[in-house]
């Protein structure tokens, strides 16, 4: 698997979102997406996926450009955006399995996944009736069905209480070790916890794209880099 992002440049009418962006990026990396609010990293993933289009440059998926591909990039790549939209009238394995029949993928598959992301005592719910931490977990499921290459997590632990945030964690270190994933976070323990690999945006620039100690480099924590890289105070 190898993800190839080449001179992408997005602008909304006058606002540049990204600028002149190139990545490389192979298999089996967990890497930590990091940036400022509106610095261009939803933006990013949302390009990669195919959810908006492309102004200028290529995206490569697996060599090939995903604008000319896009359904082989779409059963090859699984995305939880971070607004999680699932439909809250469908009880959990009946929406799971709405999604497999899509990626036409089997009802033994959807056990697996419901057990590998610990929704089991809560599949015959409502979506509606789950706490935050049980919909990412089905919005995580929905993510991963297809058996993606490439896995792509908006803010995955964006709201949820410290022991959710451990078990999330869990299940996306146990996805790495075969998949590789992207993942967009502003919390720091969680890039030490979870990522091999950082890339930063800062208006829309990569301004880092290094492992975790180069990008900590002589600061003290990634908190004290993150907050120097992007000249915030």
């Amino acid at each position: 698997m190898s993800l190839e992002i080449i001179n992408l440049t997005k602008k909304f009418k006058e606002q540049t979102a990204l600028n002149n962006v190139n990545i490389q990026i192979n298999k089996n990396e967990i890497i930590g997406l990091l940036g400022p609010n509106g610095a261009g990293k939803s933006t990013l993933m949302k390009s990669i996926v195919g959810a908006i289009k492309i102004d200028e440059g290529n995206i490569l998926f697996n060599g090939k450009d995903i604008t000319e591909n896009e359904i082989y990039t779409k059963k090859k790549i699984g995305f939880l955006p971070e607004n999680n939209p699932l439909y809250q009238e469908m009880y959990v394995k009946e929406y799971l399995q709405f999604v497999a029949n899509i990626h036409q993928v089997s009802s033994e598959k959807v056990e697996e996944i419901i057990d590998l992301v610990g929704i089991t005592p809560e599949k015959t719910k409502k979506i509606s009736q789950l706490s935050k931490g049980y919909k990412q977990r089905v919005g995580l499921a929905q993510a991963i069905l297809h058996a993606p290459d490439l896995l792509i997590l908006d803010e995955p632990t964006n709201g949820l209480d410290p022991n959710q945030i451990i078990e999330i964690r869990n299940v996306i270190k146990e996805i790495g070790k075969e998949k590789t994933v992207i993942l967009s976070t502003h919390i720091m323990q969680e890039v030490e916890a979870l990522c091999t690999r950082v890339i930063l945006i800062h208006q829309g620039n990569i301004v880092q794209d290094s492992d975790i100690e180069n990008f900590k480099g002589k600061f003290q924590s990634l908190e004290e880099a993150f907050s120097s890289y992007t000249h915030s105070s």
